[in-house]
């Protein structure tokens, strides 16, 4: 039952332990205070009593569930869940699509907060900054590692996923810059942000216009230092240490359609040291991506689900 429940509910086991002890103290501290408050009412036990006392449970168990939710980090699980009980019951109103039809999922593009954001992660490489990701979001309430995306079939990310269990989408050229077939495919994964990770291919105009504001990008120089086309992996740290910079770093930001251009979100730095070379100065960038980029996509994700009307 916990099986089916984990995969209804798309959660991890630690976050399913959280949920069910989130139901189990609610639950408790529901009848208790029930109980408490119709022996403050001082009505008889008999068939009203019973009438009172279940419409009095109605009305604390949300409240009960969600006060015990906090500080078991499952807030926005059970906000979304008691939400839906609401609508299933025509107490709250469905919200509608940008289309107006009724909203029938959940990402970034919907404005309901905290509900599951689907990432999509754009990867050409070994992943390392891809793994990350997920070991971040592995059990996250609302934002889930939903698909690897890579332009190269050989590519070290993809056994990542096959190890994670994560569909991956092998792209090809002419179909990604000429035809939308793998935007339908993002949009039937109901993917609400793109992530590029090491993806060496500059991102076409009609996935841009599909995802516009949701698709973000590392890149390892201090923007707008050290950017555009050609400068990827080795060739950006070679090119920092020939300019003789006294400090590099990371970068995060939206993508448009020019290389490295869109608007910053995040940096952080580290020093170039004097006997520094390319492949020493890319472990301490590579260090950065690792401790800041996931972060900065919940905080993102979140930022992003708050403006929403």
């Amino acid at each position: 039952m916990f099986e089916q429940l984990q995969k209804k509910w798309n959660v991890g086991g630690l976050q399913m332990a959280l949920i069910i002890s989130t139901f189990a103290i609610g639950g408790s501290l529901t009848g208790y205070a029930g109980k408490k408050i119709m022996n403050l009412l001082g009505v008889q036990q008999d068939w009203l009593w019973t009438v009172a006392y279940i419409l009095l449970i109605i009305i604390i168990w949300p409240l009960a569930v969600l006060l015990i939710s906090i500080p078991l980090g499952q807030y926005s699980f059970f906000i979304s869940y008691i939400r839906k009980i609401g609508k299933r019951m025509g107490l709250v109103s469905s919200r509608e699509s940008v289309d107006g039809s009724p909203e029938n999922h959940t990402s970034l593009l919907t404005p309901d907060s905290r509900l599951t954001t689907n990432i999509a992660i754009f990867a050409s490489g070994t992943g390392s900054n891809a793994q990350k990701i997920i070991d971040y979001f592995r059990n996250h309430s609302f934002i889930k590692v939903a698909i690897i995306v890579s332009n190269n079939k050989e590519a070290g990310v993809l056994q990542i996923a096959a190890k994670e269990n994560i569909p991956a989408l092998i792209i090809e050229k002419e179909k990604f810059f000429s035809t939308d077939v793998y935007i339908k495919e993002l949009k039937e994964k109901k993917i609400g942000l793109i992530v590029l990770a090491g993806f060496l291919w500059k991102v076409p105009a009609i996935l841009i216009k599909e995802f516009p504001g949701y698709i973000i990008n590392i890149h390892p120089a201090l923007l707008p230092k050290f950017g555009g086309r050609g400068m990827y992996g080795q060739a950006v740290h070679e090119a920092v240490i020939t300019g003789k910079e006294k400090e590099s770093g990371i970068s995060i930001h939206y993508v448009d359609e020019l290389y490295d251009h869109g608007k910053i979100i995040f940096q952080a730095k580290c020093p170039v040291l004097e006997n520094d070379t390319a492949v020493s100065l890319a472990k301490r960038i590579h260090a950065l991506e690792h401790e800041h980029y996931s972060a900065v996509i919940e905080n993102l994700i979140k930022k992003q689900q708050s403006n929403k009307p």
